[in-house]
């Protein structure tokens, strides 16, 4: 595939992987700087991660802002200095917890709330990353900040040596699942650590729709385009308007639309008559 192609892959990360190493895999195959992704998972989880590449990196920002669905397992009883099975155990007291009790505690948080960013994230204090301040053992007040749980239920439950059980959610943008599931711990008397994440679903991305790093690297897939991927009025120009758009003129229109020339290729997206974001 050549590298001035522009548009989206919609890849089911392997745990194991970061993010970033994604990034690396499609940039070194497509041979191109220009590639980015809309939104990090850490590398214990799988699921959604949506690849822009060439011009479409430019709606990366734009992409973040949806609503994320995931299925993630807890083990509860169990807690660590990352919130995950990953990090280092600072405490372990399992104890049995009733399924209809963890039903109704998970049930309990489709709700908005503040809630506490881990310390083992990228989010800055001070100018200072938080899993800086982490490995460096220096003491800081975490932020908080308001999530919204749109839908949570329990999908699995188990009882061993240790209560282990599943949940499915749909979360907004900056919901730290890991705080999620901190949060829901607490609120039954115990610490909880997570064993498994995948991400399902990112806007109108599924994991149904996505392929494998595998499909990727033998080269079984088909880039999604740009004007496929945005929800918003879509409006065809003629070569007179074209080169007023990428010049960034005003135009008479109201709302969002994005404009297009006539073969088809996005050429930017405007807002209330002012260029949002130029594609061209």
């Amino acid at each position: 595939m050549k590298s001035e192609n522009n548009g989206l892959l919609v890849i089911n990360k392997p745990a194991g992987y970061t993010s970033r190493d994604i990034v690396n895999i499609v940039s070194k195959k497509l041979k191109t700087k220009k590639v980015g992704h809309t939104g990090t998972l850490d590398p214990l989880a799988s699921g959604v991660l949506v690849i822009c590449i060439g011009k479409a990196t430019k709606l990366c920002e734009l992409l973040t802002s949806t609503k994320k669905g995931y299925i993630a397992e807890v083990i509860l009883g169990l807690k660590t200095d990352t919130l995950d099975i990953t990090g280092k155990v600072l405490e372990e007291n399992y104890q049995e917890i009733s399924k209809e009790k963890l039903a109704e505690t998970v049930k309990s948080f489709k709700k908005k709330y503040l809630q506490e960013v881990p310390l083992y994230s990228a989010v800055k204090v001070n100018g200072k990353k938080l899993y800086e301040y982490a490995r460096e053992n220096i003491p800081v007040k975490l932020p908080k900040k308001e999530v919204g749980i749109y839908n949570i239920s329990l999908t699995d439950y188990k009882y061993y040596d240790k209560t282990v059980f599943s949940f499915k959610c749909e979360v907004s943008k900056g919901t730290y699942i890991r705080a999620l599931i901190n949060d829901i711990a607490h609120a039954l008397n115990t610490e909880g650590a997570m064993s498994k994440l995948v991400r399902t679903k990112q806007g109108k991305f599924t994991i149904e729709e996505a392929i494998t790093l595998e499909d990727f690297l033998n080269d079984n897939y088909k880039l999604l385009d740009i004007k496929d991927v945005l929800d918003i009025p879509k409006v065809f120009v003629n070569d007179e308007e074209k080169f007023k758009i990428i010049n960034g003129q005003k135009l008479k229109n109201s709302g969002k639309v994005l404009y297009l020339d006539k073969e088809g290729n996005a050429l930017a997206i405007y807002k209330d008559g002012k260029v949002e974001k130029m594609l061209y």
